[in-house]
């Protein structure tokens, strides 16, 4: 099953809380699932948790919620080594592509050297759903910003592009992260693009973002663009709520 056209669900959300697991998946990530149309069977998510270092207890958190919504769930690891033999096959045989957050710098990196980069753009272009938070949102960006090299955060402008966006998460829990997205916008060093709050993912059909949708109450999502002259415009968007 697959969508029917190159989509991206890219977040700062997609789990939550929950009273027995680490975590559960959320609604941003069921969303992602409800987007690829699979009826009649369990959905296959594969998860990332490459950003992270492939932690095994992250791995283990993934399955536990992916047993507990129902999903055929499956990883691709890429330390010590990767886990499937072709990593293009495994990918295409999802409908759902899962990204965890953490480092995105040595998620790119890690990528490019297993061949994950051109696995990712085939998987989009065959209609796998891709989505992510953090890192796992950043990543189909052109660039945006992190901290994958200490606590000051800083460019990247070498993502996938996928999209042709830039792209800030966290923008209302990180005090560094607006501040900085804009003036990287308004300098040039990233074009035009999409930030959003916590609880907050934008739905891009193909290369557009077309939906901004939030599995908390409040969260905003925001264009930002370069001024005519000085700072940075930022246009608050439409949010619809998922329940």
């Amino acid at each position: 099953m697959a969508a029917d056209e190159p989509t991206i669900l890219a977040t700062s959300g997609g789990v939550a809380p929950d009273h027995r697991l680490r975590w559960r998946v959320g609604p941003l990530t069921d969303h992602a699932v409800e987007l690829s149309g699979v009826s009649g069977r369990a959905p296959k998510v594969c998860f990332l948790g490459t950003a992270c270092g492939d932690t095994p207890d992250l791995t283990r958190d993934f399955y536990a919620a992916a047993q507990q919504r129902g999903f055929h769930g499956s990883h691709l690891q890429l330390f010590t080594m990767p886990n499937v033999d072709d990593i293009t096959a495994h990918l295409l045989d999802q409908d759902v592509i899962w990204v965890w957050g953490g480092s995105v710098a040595g998620l790119l990196a890690m990528w490019r050297l297993h061949g994950v980069d051109d696995a990712m753009r085939a998987a989009w272009e065959a209609g796998v759903v891709l989505t992510g938070v953090s890192a796992g949102s950043l990543c189909w960006h052109a660039g945006g910003t992190t901290d994958s090299f200490g606590p000051d955060l800083r460019p990247v402008t070498d993502c996938l592009g996928l999209l042709p966006w830039s792209n800030g998460v966290h923008y209302d829990t990180e005090e560094q992260r607006r501040p900085l997205f804009q003036s990287l916008v308004a300098d040039g060093t990233l074009p035009a693009g999409y930030a959003t709050d916590d609880g907050v993912g934008l739905l891009y059909r193909g290369t557009d973002m077309v939906e901004a949708l939030a599995e908390v109450d409040g969260a905003g999502a925001y264009f930002i663009e370069r001024g005519a002259d000085g700072p940075a415009v930022e246009t608050r968007l439409e949010v619809t709520r998922l329940r």
